[in-house]
Parts: C-alpha cells; sequence; structure tokens
C-alpha cells in the first residue's frame, strides 16, 4: 500500500501573521449548509488565525482559504479501495506541517458522528494518539432519524471537546455524558444580505427556498398551498441530491401535475435565488427536522414575511433573543378518519418497530401501542406525522370535497388567512434588527475565538453514551414516517 493520496490546489503562499493555528476537516466541500458554515468562520476568524481546510473533496468554486484535497475524508462509496485510517492521520499530520511549518492548535471538525465514511472515527481517533485537540461540531445527530449514517458499534470520540449548534443540542450532549466545560454551545452567524437591484416584477407567488429533501414536508407545503390567496403560485427552489429523497420528490411533481396545481419546481436551478427571494410575496417553512433553522431566520433578512410550521425545540433560542414567531402554527390537525385508523396505526406501529430494531433499542408493544394512541387521540393527526402516501390522500380528499376544505380550515384556523398583513412592516424590521444584534458576525468571531481557547487550554475526560443519546431523539409522541420511515411509492 502506497499510503493515501493528497491533491494540492493551485495556491500562493502568503505571509502568516503569528496567530492561532486553525484546521478544519469535513467530507466535501460541495455547496450546502456545512459548507457554509466553514466558509463564514472562515471569514469570521480573519486575520485571527491561520487556517487550512481539509476535505475529501475540492470545492466547485473560489474558496477563501487554502484547502488540501485528501480522498481518504470523503463519503465512503462501493469503489474505493481500502486504507488504514493510520495512513491517512500520517497524511493529515503531514499537510498541518507543511502548511503550518509545525503543529496546529485545534482540529475543527464539522459532523464528525455521521458515518458518511465507515472510517472518519478511526481517523480521528489516530490524530488523538498524536495528541492532535480536536473540536468536533455537531450539524445533525445520525440519532436524528437517520440509521443509515449512523455508527452502530463503533463508540464516538472520547476526551475530546464538542460542539452544538443550539441550546436543545446542547442539553442533550450534557444528559448523553458530556461536561458543561466540554460542551460548547456555536450557533450559526447570519450575514447582512446585500440586496441586488432587480427590476419590479408582478410576480403573484409565494417561495420555499429549500433543498426538497423528505424532512423539509413538501407535501405540507403543497396543502398550504390550496389555501394561498389571490391565486398565488408555490416555487420550491431546489431538488433533492440523494436516491431516496429524488424519488419522493419526481412522485410529488406528478402528484401536482395529474392535479394541475399551481406548484413549480427546481426554480433555483433555471432562475437567479436571490431575484425569487426579493419578488416573493413572503417565504415559507414546513419543514420538521431542523438543525440550526437558518429557515427561520433567512427571510427577515431580505426583508420577507415568513409564514409556516414552527419547531419549538429549535426556535426556543431565537424566540429569546426577541425573535417573534409567534404567527407560526406548531401542528396541522387533520382527521384520522380521512386516511383510515386501522391502516395508519399498522404503518405507524410497524415502522416504530423496525425502527428499534435496527437501531437495537428495546422497546415494549404497549409502549408503541400507547404512543400512537397519544398522537391520534380525538381522532386527529399531525399532518406532518404521516408519510408522502397518507399526505397525498388528505390533500385528494381537500381537492375534491369543499366541504373538507372549511373543516380543515376551521380545525386550524390559521389557515383561512395565512398572512395577516396590517403588522407585516413592523415584524420584519423588528426581526431583522433582533437578527442582526444576536447573529452577526463580530459576536460570532468572539465566541468562536473564546471557544478556541477553551478547547487549547482546557484538558478534558468525557465520553458521550451513544443509549442515552438516541432515547434523546427517540420519542415516540413525535415519530414522523417522513422522518424515520423509507419511501413507500
Amino acid at each position: 500500500m502506497t499510503g493515501p493520496s493528497i491533491r494540492y490546489p493551485a495556491f500562493q503562499q502568503h505571509n502568516l501573521k503569528p496567530a492561532m493555528k486553525i484546521v478544519f476537516i469535513h467530507y466535501h466541500l460541495k455547496t450546502g449548509g456545512v459548507t457554509t458554515v466553514i466558509k463564514q468562520q472562515i471569514e469570521a476568524l480573519g486575520d485571527d488565525c491561520q487556517v487550512l481546510v481539509l476535505t475529501g473533496s475540492p470545492p466547485a468554486d473560489e474558496f477563501p482559504a487554502k484547502f488540501v484535497v485528501v480522498p481518504e475524508l470523503a463519503y465512503t462509496h462501493p469503489d474505493q479501495s481500502e486504507f488504514n485510517p493510520r495512513d491517512v492521520a500520517e497524511a493529515i499530520s503531514d499537510a498541518i506541517q507543511d502548511t503550518f511549518q509545525g503543529e496546529c492548535d485545534i482540529v475543527h471538525v464539522h459532523n464528525p458522528t455521521l458515518a458518511k465514511n465507515k472510517h472518519f472515527l478511526s481517523i480521528l481517533k489516530q490524530l488523538q494518539l498524536k495528541k492532535i485537540k480536536l473540536f468536533l461540531q455537531i450539524h445533525d445527530f445520525a440519532e436524528d432519524g437517520r440509521p443509515l449514517s449512523y455508527y452502530y458499534h463503533e463508540a464516538y470520540p472520547t476526551d475530546c471537546h464538542y460542539g452544538a449548534l443550539n441550546t436543545r443540542d446542547y442539553n442533550i450532549l450534557l444528559r448523553a455524558g458530556l461536561k458543561q466545560t466540554g460542551v460548547h454551545h456555536i450557533p450559526n452567524m447570519v450575514s447582512p444580505v446585500v440586496k441586488k437591484h432587480i427590476r419590479q416584477q408582478n410576480d403573484n407567488f409565494v417561495l420555499y427556498p429549500i433543498r426538497a429533501i423528505r424532512r423539509k414536508n413538501i407535501g405540507e407545503a403543497i396543502l398550504l398551498s390550496l389555501f394561498f390567496e389571490d391565486n398565488q403560485e408555490l416555487i420550491i427552489t431546489l431538488p433533492p441530491n440523494s436516491p431516496i429523497d429524488i424519488l419522493s420528490y419526481r412522485d410529488w411533481i406528478a402528484f401536482t401535475q395529474k392535479h394541475q396545481l399551481s406548484v413549480e419546481f427546481d426554480a433555483g436551478v433555471k432562475k437567479d435565488f436571490q431575484a425569487l427571494v426579493q419578488t416573493a410575496r413572503f417565504l415559507i417553512t414546513t419543514s420538521i427536522t431542523e438543525g440550526f433553522g437558518f429557515s427561520f431566520l433567512e427571510p427577515w433578512m431580505h426583508d420577507k414575511l415568513l409564514w409556516g410550521r414552527k419547531l419549538n425545540a429549535i426556535t426556543q433560542d431565537f424566540e429569546q433573543k426577541g425573535i417573534q414567531l409567534d404567527h407560526l402554527y406548531l401542528q396541522l390537525m387533520v382527521p384520522v378518519d380521512w386516511i383510515g385508523l386501522t391502516r395508519l396505526s399498522d404503518r405507524w406501529q410497524t415502522c416504530v418497530q423496525n425502527v428499534c430494531d435496527v437501531f437495537d433499542y428495546p422497546i415494549q408493544k404497549d409502549h408503541i401501542t400507547a404512543s400512537f394512541e397519544q398522537i391520534t387521540a380525538d381522532g386527529v393527526i399531525d399532518f406532518g406525522l404521516l408519510d408522502e402516501t397518507f399526505q397525498k390522500r388528505i390533500i385528494g380528499r381537500v381537492l375534491d370535497d369543499t366541504k373538507s376544505a372549511q373543516l380543515l380550515q376551521q380545525m386550524n384556523s390559521f389557515l383561512a388567512r395565512p398572512v395577516e398583513a396590517s403588522s407585516k412592516a413592523r415584524l420584519i424590521q423588528d426581526n431583522k434588527r433582533a437578527i442582526l444584534a444576536n447573529y452577526d458576525p463580530r459576536s460570532y468571531r468572539r465566541r468562536l475565538m473564546r471557544i478556541y481557547q477553551s478547547v487549547s487550554q482546557t484538558p478534558i475526560k468525557q465520553r458521550i453514551d451513544k443509549f442515552v443519546l438516541l432515547t434523546e431523539f427517540l420519542k415516540l409522541n413525535e415519530f414522523s414516517l417522513l422522518k424515520w420511515c423509507d419511501y413507500i411509492e
């Protein structure tokens, strides 16, 4: 074996100032949420740190720091040849030495607990043997409905510092065994928006600005669109990447075409994204799972109203900072008899049992049954707990029967008037002001530097109890078929 290959891009060495030496590691630098955060962190650090980024695949366009491609850090794929994690750790160490002419202060790793790379944890543990200090920032938990990304038989790295995006995750990590001195709250930064000059258009549409993975709950966005005022069109910006999400997405496209619904898909591929945002009547979110929750903040930065589903576990941080989200709804209740109680019960309870089996999580049948009775109490269930098959039945019923549409409005009064315009301008400006005051780049830089100082100077002895972590996320009163179960065509 010749050892891991390292690909250096064309790079002109700058005169480096004496400062902390920070190394970022991520599976890839493709366009997406984590890559955006890494770019923001590099921007926030400015001249306070020397930066190197190690990645499994290069960025598609310009990148604001030196990066080194170590292909063995990328997602595992079937055709990949086997390698020794010790050799990869050695290659990482060599790249650090070559860049800084010595050791680094911290290696800042993004999303390390997702088994996208089956050797990733072993690589990190080999770095620890080299006395390299790790700061592991978690954006997404495998325990949060991602069984295919779960390290079933391997412990997460011990005796290193962890970072959490929100208070919910911070507290979960504490309950799972980490110490206050060893886990850090690191909410993302929200950058000010520089608006483009766009010719005024009379566009009558509502925008859902996301990549349409299943967790974004596309069916609910379509259901909401049936109640938009003035025949507003629903526009969804980007298609998903993963095969299972693509299947669901294509079926939603076919469904809207069959029923001649006013929905446009892939708009962000064909049109300028910022132009779409600036010309939309308002923006929506129907997601059932978020990490940090950019979708609750960014619309206000574009001077746009946000409407849709609120996730209390995520939005509590924002509301404590003065960001007003009371106009969002927590549930969208639908009658169980529209889809059939027995059919739903069989599907839901079977799915719960399958998930518990996959995670090797012991659970009593009585507990599953009692939880189902709880989420269907009074003959209703939250639309966000249903999968696409049941969601399409609900939407079909509303389309075919005016009385059903009226009943749904009575059950969910917010549908009768989706957006209350009387105080819209004030709400937008108040929320924008609160976001700029609490999630600005300067405050983010100070927070990040404090964390780096702590990681650098404070040795820690701690470990994560993976069973406790799973217990924190596998809550049956919030168990969504859309999130936890395989897609059924």
